[in-house]
């Protein structure tokens, strides 16, 4: 669709607002298309207008949003509101002409709970929040649910939270083959072996520094999360290694959890899951994405819906406080009725956090490149419309939400959690509560202050090769760390 702006050059608002109503649409700049819409921007006396001339397939429609800005207390909240306008003009425009309204409204971003989150620390009630995302975005009420119950999760771990309170991430970019819905920049074990060992020595360097930037700067480590990839594609002596040197080097004693992801069943054994024990999980994750064997072939993974359930079994002996499993609506081959029966038989585990993820369908996957058949939207929002009342009646709440790019229909991953198993860092990172100091290949640190509403944020090099490779960077990012802390004072 071509996009033409006069007024503005909003491209990332109207980007994702297309998206949601148009996903097989991609934008066009400069050059021609048969679909295009001319999204005016422009100042009057009082009030800033956004139009939006939409035409599609031959057909027009217009939508039109206004707003006073003059009040906004400095100019990056100005930005937000203009480009509040832009969104809703494009969405009623898009709503006239295709006579739908998604599931989100016309949210677009990727973070819908920390809005909801913001109403309620201006002092808005529950209700009051929940009558704004209709009124003003036009959410459905199942969606405006899930978004005030996060957003006081996310509150209620804020509360609890100190100035000097950092999460650490560790990132071990290996997986045993590569799924075909992941993008992720991971390497399958299979085919870089030769790479592990190495990275592992440059990890183990950079958890050295790492921590005494941390204790020079006086901060608490709050969560511990290390995820990838598949951590549990390591050794158990490698993981034994790499554990006891991030405990004796990192002051783990304030920690409110300690997660390791178990991902793939086929990498989990007695003698990993013992090491994760004995040096201090109190978190592991096992992510099956579904219990349907035709579905786990269709992904490329290469164990059973068999191998999850002896692998559960190997867990449940190891009692962990807290177990998560992973589920991915939409995957390709999986219907309604598979979906069903994946997220039954996972709460049958007996498990007490479940997070429910929505086919995210990213540019560099293989389902993208090789044009797998997917379940339709209208599938998916079965899924998920499932998932949503047979989790609360197992006893599960919703903790955090968050929504990607390029997700089927456009919906949301939410993770649920019965008492007492709420998963603590994806709250700190979701909601942005805190800085997330990241570890590894493809890490990325997010440095927030809180105080004066600032995040900055520094990548470590992708790719294994890279980071083993270029120790120079890691040295840079931890610079930019220690000057952000600095000038935090």
């Amino acid at each position: 669709m071509k996009l033409i702006f006069t007024g503005h050059d909003y491209r990332y608002a109207v980007e994702q607002s297309l998206l949601a109503f148009f996903p097989e649409e991609r934008p066009v700049y400069g050059g021609e298309d048969a679909n295009s819409a001319r999204v005016t921007l422009s100042a009057g006396e009082k009030l800033h207008t956004a139009v939006t001339v939409l035409t599609v397939g031959g057909r027009t429609a217009r939508g039109v949003s206004r707003m006073d800005v003059s009040a906004a207390k400095d100019e990056h909240e100005r930005q937000r509101l203009l480009q509040r306008i832009v969104k809703l003009s494009f969405f009623k425009a898009a709503r006239a002409l295709t006579g739908v309204t998604p599931a989100w409204g016309a949210l677009t971003g990727i973070r819908p709970a920390k809005l909801a989150a913001g109403l309620l620390e201006q002092g808005h009630t529950p209700a009051q929040t929940d009558h704004i995302l209709r009124d003003t975005y036009f959410v459905s009420p199942a969606r405006r649910t899930l978004a005030v119950e996060c957003a006081q999760a996310g509150l209620a771990a804020k509360a609890d939270l100190r100035r000097e309170d950092i999460s650490l991430y560790v990132g071990i970019p290996f997986c045993p083959t590569r799924c075909a819905y992941c993008s992720f920049v991971s390497n399958s074990v299979e085919k870089t072996f030769h790479l592990v060992e190495p990275y592992l020595e440059a990890l183990l360097r950079e958890v050295d520094s790492a921590a005494d930037m941390v204790k020079d700067l006086g901060l608490r480590v709050r969560s511990f999360y290390m995820g990838g990839g598949t951590p549990t594609t390591l050794t158990a002596e490698q993981m034994e290694r790499l554990l006891r040197r991030i405990n004796s080097r990192f002051d783990l004693g304030g920690v409110s959890e300690y997660t390791v992801e178990a991902g793939r069943p086929d990498t989990i054994t007695a003698e990993k899951l013992r090491v994760l024990r004995d040096n201090g999980a109190t978190r592991i994750s096992v992510n099956p994405q579904t219990m349907e064997d035709n579905v786990l072939r269709a992904i490329g993974r290469r164990h059973s819906a068999d191998d999850i359930r002896s692998a559960m079994e190997v867990v449940r002996g190891f009692d962990f406080p807290h177990v998560n499993m992973d589920l991915i609506a939409g995957l390709p081959e999986d219907t309604p009725e598979g979906f069903r029966r994946s997220l039954d038989e996972v709460i049958a585990f007996g498990v007490d956090n479940v997070t429910v993820h929505t086919l995210s369908l990213k540019k560099g996957s293989r389902i993208t490149l090789e044009g797998t058949r997917i379940p339709t939207v209208e599938e998916v929002a079965a899924m998920l419309d499932y998932a949503n009342p047979t989790l609360r009646a197992a006893g599960f709440a919703p903790y955090y939400l968050y929504r990607q790019k390029y997700m089927s229909g456009s919906f949301e991953n939410v993770g649920w959690c019965q008492s007492g198993g709420t998963g603590w860092y994806n709250i700190y990172i979701m909601e942005e509560l805190h800085s997330i100091l990241s570890l590894g290949a493809g890490g990325s640190t997010k440095m927030v202050d809180s105080a004066h509403d600032r995040i900055e944020r520094v990548f470590n090099l992708k790719f294994a090769q890279e980071y083993i490779q270029r120790p120079e960077k890691i040295a840079e990012n931890q610079r930019a760390f220690r000057a952000f802390y600095e000038q935090m004072g």
